[in-house]
């Protein structure tokens, strides 16, 4: 949901003396206060909400069986929930079939947009959320769709105000008038699951925002997502999917359940604000934790702009960064990052909003994750097949000769215009038929990878159509795999840097350039974006190397160095296999120009890293000494 950091809208104040009449007793919850217009998912799908305060109870987490258990003993309700859903979506397809057959489609589409909104408005909060997730994709929904459907992010209509404070009474246990010194008289934005007022805290005087969940929310999902599971058990059977379509519902369900637990997102928000508030230029609103409950969230209040409204490229690359530091430094990702979410604060930070859908990224499928961009962006395919064994895509049984086949096919064109012009959705589009050739899976946690990978192109599309997150975030991985000191991703480095046992060395300069790009200050952005000389190239080259994050690589290096030098000396080695293009020996500045270029940074390095350049000839000595002696010992006993 995305209203916390809308303007701010007119605040009711209560006076020192309360005049206004508080109830003394709840009303039914989805009752409208007199004179207002009921809200059309309560008008329409109220009577989904009749269930017990046990059965209530037991849907507080998600369970397939209890949900059933629930509506099984309510087949009437079911019934005319499946008739609702179906005759509701049936006819606005029937319209846009008399649509076409009167080709009069396109002078329609608007009309049908804004019918179907209307429709998922009416449906609830699991159609809405679905609708949410492609709502951030120009380059894949037509514009008037796209407008309509963005709608859905923070402009749903409202419910009851009336009803709103008598939730916020009954789980605070106070009187409004006990816990705000003034409150807005409507709220300032609706979403799926709940809308948000403006409000000051008496106590205090902090200005903040107060989530309040929708009546019914949890029913309607719950049955919603009985009926889903239902179809997707058919759709399996009858498509042959491979996928357990099943089990990426309920890892989705699984997550909207806990979003509607406020006190889960509290939790969730919190951490958030530990792990990435404090990265340059990310702001994460904190949480009253005091004022809040499982149905009431209150969060300090935050100016700004949506980031889609802005074009503000360098907060997307802000957000690509805070993404990276998501899904492959922590593993704790924000599931849900539609433009409602992302704002730009009137002091310029990228604010994170909304909590409630996270995701867990577990260590071994992160390392597997950036082995799979490495191999991707070097065109191995070989090893490509295997990291997707590694991510549960594939099962071990595939045969591994054809997939890597198949993926050179499907990949080859894509990478060949280089790892900034690659598009994730392009690869996942181009992707579908080798999946189901070759029975990929989607694991049920990847699902929301992807998703908050995909709506973040998305979002950063909005802003530049020639946007692409991957190319954007490869810089990021390719500076993780430099220095991490993961044994797994060390092994990967090495194994990406040879090939039948040659030295790579135009790979390690790959990777080092991209790395040079993963910067987030704001005067760096646009050179970012451009070549930069080789000058600048090579002075951050060589900083890396000096450094103790660049030992690993150093290392590497020096011992290449070594094995050419020693086997140029070698009368039994062909001494033009050591001048191969790829070797270190043969790779060489174009000018002499370059070189007295190179030769002048090394002033500019501070001291310690001088005396690190300095100590490299006697590192190398050493190591060529102790292969003469090695190749001395060999010849005097073999």
């Amino acid at each position: 949901m995305a209203p916390l950091l809308l303007p701010s809208s007119p605040i009711h104040s209560f006076p020192a003396t309360p005049k206004l009449s508080f109830r003394s007793k709840p009303r039914p919850i989805i009752r409208a206060a007199a004179g207002l217009e009921v809200d059309s998912f309560t008008k329409k799908s109220g009577y989904l909400f009749q269930l017990s305060a046990f059965e209530a109870e037991s849907l507080l987490d998600y369970s397939p069986s209890r949900i059933a258990a629930i509506y099984r003993r309510k087949p009437l309700i079911l019934l005319r929930r499946l008739i609702q859903v179906g005759t509701t979506f049936g006819k606005w397809f029937g319209v846009r079939y008399i649509d076409n057959l009167m080709e009069r489609s396109d002078q329609m589409f608007k009309v049908r947009a804004a019918e179907l909104r209307k429709i998922l408005v009416e449906l609830g909060p699991a159609y809405i959320k679905i609708a949410q997730a492609v709502s951030s994709r120009p380059d894949l929904i037509p514009p008037s769709y796209l407008d309509e459907l963005s709608l859905l992010q923070d402009r749903i209509t409202p419910f009851s105000t009336e009803v709103a404070l008598d939730t916020i009474e009954k789980e605070l246990g106070l009187r409004i008038d006990e816990l705000f010194s003034e409150i807005s008289p409507e709220p300032v934005a609706a979403a799926s699951l709940g809308q948000v007022y403006q409000a000051r805290l008496r106590r205090s005087g902090q200005v903040v925002a107060v989530k309040v969940q929708r009546p019914g929310v949890q029913a309607a999902i719950s049955l919603d997502i009985l009926i889903l599971r239902f179809l997707a058990g058919v759709v399996k059977k009858a498509g042959k999917f491979n996928t357990d379509l099943q089990a990426v519902i309920d890892e989705w369900a699984s997550s909207l359940f806990r979003e509607m637990d406020y006190r889960k997102e509290a939790d969730n928000g919190l951490k958030f604000r530990r792990l990435y508030g404090g990265l340059k230029d990310v702001f994460v609103p904190n949480i009253n934790m005091e004022h809040t409950t499982r149905r009431v969230l209150v969060m300090e209040w935050v100016e700004g702009q949506k980031l889609s409204e802005v074009k503000d490229l360098y907060l997307v690359e802000v957000g690509v960064y805070c993404s990276f530091n998501q899904l492959l430094e922590n593993g704790f990702y924000h599931a849900d990052p539609h433009p409602g979410n992302l704002f730009r604060t009137f002091d310029g930070k990228l604010a994170y909003i909304d909590f409630g859908m996270m995701g867990e990224f577990k260590q071994e499928f992160r390392e597997g994750f950036i082995e799979a961009c490495l191999h991707l962006v070097n065109r191995d395919f070989d090893a490509l097949s295997k990291d997707f064994v590694t991510l549960g895509l594939l099962p071990p049984t595939a045969e591994k000769e054809a997939v890597t086949k198949a993926l050179t096919g499907v990949f080859q064109d894509a990478v060949a215009k280089g790892v900034r012009n690659i598009s994730f959705g392009d690869l996942l589009g181009n992707l579908g038929t080798t999946m189901y050739k070759f029975k990929f899976q989607i694991p049920s946690y990847f699902s929301l990878v992807i998703r908050s990978l995909a709506v973040l192109e998305g979002i950063a599309i909005s802003s530049d159509p020639n946007y692409k997150v991957l190319g954007s975030t490869y810089p990021w991985i390719a500076k993780k795999v430099l220095t991490d000191s993961s044994p797994q991703l060390k092994s990967s480095l090495q194994a990406l840097l040879y090939k039948d046992g040659a030295f790579r060395i135009d790979r390690l300069e790959s990777l080092l350039t991209e790395s040079l790009r993963a910067r987030t200050e704001k005067a760096l952005v646009k050179i970012q974006r451009e070549e930069a000389n080789s000058r600048v190239v090579f002075k951050e080259i060589l900083y890396f190397t000096l450094t103790e994050k660049g030992s690993f690589v150093r290392e590497i290096l020096i011992e290449e160095f070594a094995k050419e030098v020693n086997g140029i000396g070698n009368p039994n080695n062909n001494q033009s296999a050591y001048l191969e293009e790829s070797s270190l020996l043969s790779y060489q500045p174009a000018l002499v120009s370059e070189i007295l270029a190179m030769l002048s940074i090394i002033p500019e390095l501070p001291p310690e890293l001088q005396q690190q350049l300095l100590r490299l000839p006697a590192d190398l000595a050493r190591r060529l000494i102790s292969r003469a002696s090695a190749r001395t010992i060999q010849r005097i006993f073999l």
